[in-house]
């Protein structure tokens, strides 16, 4: 249960407006496979879910942000699939994932952790969820692909009945 001292964070990769169009416009030309899409300005691809955390880990966690994007430099995401995770009943925009992207998950896991903070260990796909509670996979053709040159990363802050709030994001060298 979430109380005044915690706080939802997540580390992602937060979209320019220009990627965020083509995102939209690429999800308009699927048949909605469910009532619940993401709001557009909530669109993102996650790098490392923190979940609730205690307040005062914030420096922390800021920190393990700084220390990550030191050394990783900018990459291309290239989101030119359509996907659906069954367990979590979502269709998302992916792209392969891509070494640089992948080094950037794996530094904020381990800078984390050198902090106590446990973070999930499946590997990393590279995707924006567009759609939730969606029931069975819908069929779909793979989009026009979108080139996103990823030059930073966020720490963001989920509340509820909010828009996501960036809190801090970083730049890639």
């Amino acid at each position: 249960m979430r109380s005044a001292e915690t706080r939802r964070l997540f580390f992602a990769l937060w979209p320019d407006s220009a990627i965020r169009a083509g995102i939209e416009d690429r999800r308009q030309r699927l048949a909605a496979p469910s009532r619940r899409s993401v709001p557009t300005h909530n669109l993102h691809a996650t790098l490392v879910f923190l979940g609730d955390q205690p307040a005062e880990r914030l420096p922390a966690i800021e920190a393990a942000g700084d220390r990550a994007g030191r050394d990783c430099g900018v990459f291309e995401l290239l989101l030119d699939r359509f996907g659906w995770f069954a367990r979590a009943r979502v269709v998302w925009l992916g792209a392969e994932s891509v070494e640089d992207g992948q080094a950037l998950v794996s530094r904020l896991r381990h800078f984390l952790a050198e902090d106590g903070i446990e973070t999930e260990t499946r590997a990393w796909t590279p995707h924006v969820t567009l759609f939730r509670n969606v029931q069975a996979r819908p069929e779909f053709l793979d989009p026009e692909p979108l080139a996103w040159s990823v030059d930073s990363f966020a720490l963001i802050e989920s509340i509820p009945n909010r828009p996501y709030q960036v809190l801090r994001s970083w730049p890639l060298q």
